[in-house]
């Protein structure tokens, strides 16, 4: 018999009436008509709605150096504290990336792992991933570590045609394994890999039932991470499980009594989706989204972390002490130190994110940058609009280009009337009349623009 109790948020009565107990099918359930492998998978609605529960506190957590990790050349001891040290400014005070999780498994990891607790940093907290065992639950608890995620696959592709299990099977080894973790004391974050291909009602939802007992029996946080591993989550309202980021949601905090700040989204971006999903599952009662910087983890990578504080600050109106100007120092780190070159549209860091080419919008962002960018990146990631100069900048946009390169004052700054920029501007239209079909790079541009304030006399 449930139990019928106040719900908080609206203040009325609640009993959810269904029981969902495991369903221990002989064949798996792969969900054909969804994924079709030999289609495209289908995006079906059943139109059944599920109401918002965004959590009043929401966080980040991050996986650069586990998710992120793995699709890239293992980063430097140093490297990895860099970075960590970096995701501790950007968080800020208020810590809201509230944790970054580490493998163990070489020396390399573990020595990366030491000098970032030695950093005494409350936020990010550091957690780790491991192989479901005792040795390394053991190595765990050595290291002082309060949290730890182990792999539960959940999806019948996993559970019959990876591990060659049945479901009662699987959920026994599991909660076995939960047991051993929870037995050292350790708390488990459980990484729920393939949810979106799971069958939520007969397997995902009873698995979480037994991890609520054991987290009451032994008094212990477990953390549920659904893990849209192949990035087939949508956020659309009314679209069916196992697809459905809030149906899955909802499915863990009402049907399986998951409270929301045990809760995180993790997802991939195959079809274009993760910072919307990861947006989603906060609005609809995740207080965490696990992400990675830039992107960069398997495939076509995990949420960028740095699109979801900007996510943060649109649902909050509020950046919670976020200093958003590390992102740039990010990614000028990666681009100097590691060799990575952010895609030039990536938004927010890539090199062309606030950069405009063409003449008309140009002269709009001259007359007043509002019209043409997003915000004032300069105030928030130390990024001033730009224009790229080329055949159809005009002279408004070389005006534009040099105020902002050269970081003009008012009181020194040139217009489409300045002999410099028309100067310029000639020596630009005879680059395309000779059949120039790529933009001018900005060392070109401080070339001319050196020689011609000679011959002029102009100091910039």
């Amino acid at each position: 018999m449930r139990e019928v109790v106040m719900n908080e948020k609206t203040n009325l009565l609640q009993l959810e009436e269904h029981f969902y107990q495991l369903v221990d099918v002989e064949e798996p359930n792969v969900f054909r008509n969804l994924f079709p492998y030999e289609e495209i998978p289908k995006i079906a609605f059943n139109d059944r709605i599920v109401p918002h529960n965004m959590p009043e506190d929401i966080w980040i957590t991050d996986t650069t150096f586990r998710d992120g990790q793995q699709s890239r050349a293992p980063y430097t001891t140093e490297q990895i504290v860099t970075i960590y040290d970096y995701l501790h400014k950007l968080g800020g005070p208020k810590g809201k990336i509230r944790q970054s999780e580490f493998f163990l498994y070489s020396k390399k990891d573990r020595d990366a792992v030491y000098k970032c607790l030695e950093r005494g940093y409350k936020f990010p907290e550091v957690t780790s991933w491991i192989r479901a065992s005792k040795q390394d639950f053991q190595l765990v608890k050595d290291l002082g570590l309060r949290e730890t995620g182990i792999l539960v696959s959940c999806s019948d592709y996993h559970i019959f045609y990876k591990m060659k299990m049945t479901r009662s099977e699987v959920m026994n080894l599991y909660l076995s394994v939960i047991r051993e973790c929870l037995e050292t004391g350790i708390s488990p974050r459980c990484h729920l890999e393939d949810i979106t291909r799971s069958d939520i009602y007969g397997f995902v939802i009873p698995f979480c039932l037994e991890l609520m007992k054991l987290m009451k029996e032994y008094n212990i946080p477990i953390k549920i991470r659904a893990c849209d591993t192949m990035g087939y989550g949508v956020n659309f309202p009314g679209a069916v499980i196992p697809r459905s980021v809030p149906g899955i949601i909802y499915g863990l905090t009402t049907h399986a009594g998951v409270p929301s700040e045990l809760i995180e989204w993790h997802g991939h971006n195959d079809f274009y989706k993760a910072v919307n999903n990861s947006t989603t599952a906060w609005l609809y009662g995740a207080s965490g989204v696990n992400c990675s910087l830039f992107g960069i983890g398997e495939r076509t990578g995990n949420t960028p972390l740095e699109a979801m504080v900007f996510e943060y600050a649109q649902l909050k109106g509020t950046l919670d002490g976020m200093d958003t100007r590390v992102i740039t120092e990010l990614a000028e780190y990666y681009e100097k130190e590691l060799n990575y070159k952010v895609p030039s549209r990536t938004p927010f860091v890539g090199s062309n994110f606030n950069v405009t080419r063409a003449g008309i919008h140009a002269d709009g962002l001259l007359k007043n940058e509002e019209i043409y960018n997003i915000f004032d990146t300069e105030k928030f990631l130390n990024r001033p609009a730009l224009v790229s100069v080329s055949n159809t900048s005009g002279l408004a946009g070389i005006a534009h280009w040099i105020n902002t390169y050269y970081r003009l004052s008012d009181d020194r700054k040139v217009d489409k009337n300045s002999e410099l920029v028309k100067t310029i501007k000639q020596w630009v239209d005879e680059q395309y009349d000779e059949g120039r079909v790529t933009v001018i790079t900005d060392n070109e541009l401080v070339v001319q623009i050196t020689d011609c304030c000679k011959k002029l006399g102009i100091v910039l």
